[in-house]
């Protein structure tokens, strides 16, 4: 190990430490940065905290359980691939599946719960789809900005500063040598009366801090030689640090290469879902009609006889499509009325059933009259 250069690392280490210590109590001058490199830095550290909010909301809205995210981090962190986990929309529609199933196939309502469990895993396969893409194509990007790129400017930005720091220091020795220097000629400048004791003291302790001061600062030459030096990679890490901060808007540009696939996946997601909910909304629409065509159609076919009267059932499924007629018969007593149907397609009137009172009549000979 080569100790004059540890030793030599330390004591920059140290000065540096000084110099940042006293800019911060406010006690020591700082240089300043060009105004276009602090806004370059400004705009950095802007685009590095609002991606990083970006990305967090992004996790949130593509997988809203905490739990299931920070698991996804601590598989990536220790690379290592992910199990699959099904989407809450899938696990909604297997529900509904196992429900319709023992509901039965036959009853509209196993029917509309199977088509509809099928089409929530439709939805949950898209929402699937959805986010891997946006996984791929918009966070992946984001987040390699915080990993590589802006750490890399976070490097010559601390590099940056470890030059500002020296330029300082270096300053700040050369104001020290001219003050030791402006000191030791006021000292040779002003000889002690010897009849004055606190003379010899005050001397005495002037000489003291002269040496002092000279210990700690170098020579005049040696100080500005150091500052010339300090100034020159000052300068030559500024330029480095400016070029390397200028990118920060191709960064812009490809973050909205990034956001333009982000919205295409999510208007592709959104279109599928609607086609989806769509195609189950009709097929929900066409249940009921389905099961009743199927029920006529065996009916037809097992050659039964057309009833004049129909049953409850069928009064219920028809009941939607048609209009009830009341007819009075005159030879009845008032509580006594028969009821009638009359069909939308065909216009046609079924004669219904007298509906007695709670005392029973006779029934008549003549034929309801209509109103």
């Amino acid at each position: 190990m080569d100790l004059t250069r540890l030793a030599v690392d330390a004591s920059q280490f140290i000065n540096r430490a000084v110099q940042y210590t006293g800019e911060s109590l406010g006690q020591a001058d700082k240089t300043d940065l060009d105004p276009d490199l602090e806004e370059l830095l400004i705009r950095v550290d802007a685009t590095k905290t609002w991606t990083d909010l970006i990305v967090s909301q992004t996790e949130a809205v593509l997988q809203p359980s905490t739990a299931a995210r920070l698991e996804e981090r601590l598989y990536e962190h220790l690379d290592w691939p992910a199990p699959s986990r099904p989407r809450a929309q899938e696990l909604l529609g297997d529900q509904m599946i196992q429900a319709g199933l023992e509901m039965g196939t036959s009853s509209p309502y196993g029917t509309s719960l199977l088509r509809c469990g099928e089409a929530q895993k439709q939805l949950g396969e898209a929402q699937r789809k959805f986010a891997q893409s946006a996984t791929i194509h918009f966070l992946s990007p984001l987040r390699r900005f915080g990993v590589c790129e802006y750490k890399t400017m976070q490097e010559e930005r601390r590099m940056l500063l470890s030059k500002r720091l020296d330029l300082d220091v270096a300053k700040s020795r050369l104001r020290s040598a001219h003050e030791a220097e402006q000191e030791s000629r006021n000292l040779d400048a002003n000889p002690v009366e010897d009849d004055y004791f606190s003379s010899h003291v005050s001397y005495m302790f002037r000489f003291m801090r002269v040496r002092w001061m000279k210990m700690w600062a170098q020579e005049i030459s040696q100080a500005e030689t150091e500052l010339r030096i300090s100034e020159s990679l000052f300068h030559r890490q500024s330029e480095v640090t400016r070029q390397l901060l200028g990118e920060i808007s191709n960064t812009h540009h490809n973050h909205m290469q990034r956001l333009s696939d982000f919205v295409d996946a999510q208007t592709c997601y959104y279109a599928q879902c609607k086609q989806h909910a769509l195609e189950l909304h009709k097929q929900l629409a066409s249940v009921p009609a389905v099961l009743c065509s199927n029920k006529w159609q065996s009916s037809i076919t097992n050659g039964a006889p057309p009833c004049q009267h129909p049953s409850a059932e069928e009064n219920q499924v028809s009941s939607a499509s048609a209009v009830a007629v009341v007819h009075h018969l005159p030879e009845f007593d008032q509580d006594s009325w028969t009821m009638g149907v009359s069909a939308n397609n065909n216009n046609e009137q079924i004669p219904g059933h007298a509906c007695p009172s709670e005392h029973e009549h006779p029934p008549s000979s003549e034929p309801a009259s209509s109103d």
